[in-house]
């Protein structure tokens, strides 16, 4: 109200009219519908990108848990955990005998080796590769076993699906088998686990000390064969199992122990002192003996005035006593047949002293001693 006017003015109109406002209808229409694409393009793009990264996160997922490298990593993992009987229910590992007759391998093989006990270490296993042919995966892996570096390619094959998710098997197992010949005993140990021939051949208490024995083992896996028994012993010697479904020979031999060597260096001057107890001549199964062309006046008295040192050597199955000199002592009159004198004999004699040694399957020892030419 304008006081010193005394009335009414009318509102004043706004200096900046709106400028959508005052604008032409379809100029407005059109900038709206530019605005409208502007945001369904956006809309787009981030959908794209929404279904790419669902896309990748799939496929990352699908590498990680249901691809062939996934299958094989989670064996490696068992193996690398000790989880010997886990490994053996993954689909594709178990075998039968007919599966070992058909890849030409032994058909008796024991699985006496499929167990946690018997596995040695293996660390750092990684997929290195992964290539298809055909129906057939096959996957490439590196890895240290016992310390050594190792490389074995697996064979997988599609085996089904869970709902969307593909399921896997090993086309070829991978198993191998160890053709194992230890001479010199018939007990033994893989990576620390005792094992006997009788166990695990299929001839049981009947089997040959040198026949080889077939054993399933995991591939891959390092396995260490020794012998640490009071008869005999070996440094052993160490086989990667790098190759599925594969043979591969090991042969040992074991050498007799110290303690071994001492307790037949006993038995034997046991055995050659108890010759000399004999008042002939020609001591009954022993290794020496005097050759008199006259006549005895007294019966001859024996001693061993020098004793083997008894060496035992490996001899197929058993042990051989390795010829060696000893000197016997004998004392006797003798007549003679010429004229009747009397002469006293004071003599040494040499002689040549070896052996066999059988090992019974109770553990015990079978020694025999024999001259130059055998029992």
């Amino acid at each position: 109200m304008d006081t010193a006017a005394g009335r009414v003015q009318p509102p004043v109109a706004s200096a900046r009219p709106d400028a959508e406002a005052s604008a032409p209808a379809p100029a407005r229409t059109d900038r709206r519908r530019r605005s409208l694409a502007l945001d369904l393009t956006l809309l787009a793009v981030v959908g794209v990108l929404l279904l790419g990264a669902a896309a990748a996160a799939i496929g990352a997922i699908h590498q990680q848990f249901y691809s062939p490298t996934a299958f094989v990593q989670r064996y490696l993992a068992m193996l690398a955990d000790g989880r010997a009987a886990e490994a053996l229910t993954v689909p594709g590992v178990a075998v039968d005998s007919s599966d070992l007759e058909a890849a030409g391998l032994p058909a008796s093989a024991s699985e006496g080796l499929l167990r946690e006990a018997a596995l040695g270490s293996l660390e750092d296993a990684r997929v290195v590769s992964e290539q298809v042919d055909g129906d057939i995966t096959r996957v490439t892996v590196e890895y240290e076993a016992g310390g050594y570096p190792g490389t074995t390619t697996f064979e997988i094959a599609r085996e089904g699906s869970v709902g969307l998710a593909p399921t896997w098997r090993f086309a070829q197992s991978p198993l191998a088998v160890m053709q194992l010949v230890v001479k010199g005993s018939m007990q033994f140990e893989v990576n620390g686990f005792e094992l006997d021939k009788r166990q695990v051949s299929p001839d049981g208490t009947e089997a040959d000390p040198l026949a080889p024995v077939n054993l399933l083992v995991f591939s891959p896996g390092m396995y260490s064969v020794a012998v640490d028994t009071p008869i005999s012993a070996t440094p052993g010697v160490a086989v990667l199992s790098d190759t599925p479904f594969h043979g591969f020979p090991v042969e040992i031999q074991a050498e007799a122990t110290e303690e071994f060597v001492a307790v037949v260096q006993q038995k034997v001057e046991e055995f050659l002192t108890a010759c000399a107890t004999q008042e002939v001549l020609q001591p009954t199964a022993c290794p020496f003996g005097y050759v008199l062309q006259d006549r005895i006046d007294s019966p001859p008295t024996w001693s061993i005035a020098r004793q083997p040192t008894v060496e035992v050597a490996p001899d197929g199955a058993g042990w051989a006593i390795m010829p060696t000199e000893a000197v016997a002592h004998i004392e006797l009159d003798v007549v003679s047949l010429f004229d009747g004198s009397i002469t006293h004999v004071s003599e040494d004699v040499p002689f040549t002293v070896g052996g066999r040694i059988t090992v019974q399957p109770d553990g015990t020892a079978s020694i025999v001693v024999s001259g130059p030419e055998g029992p």
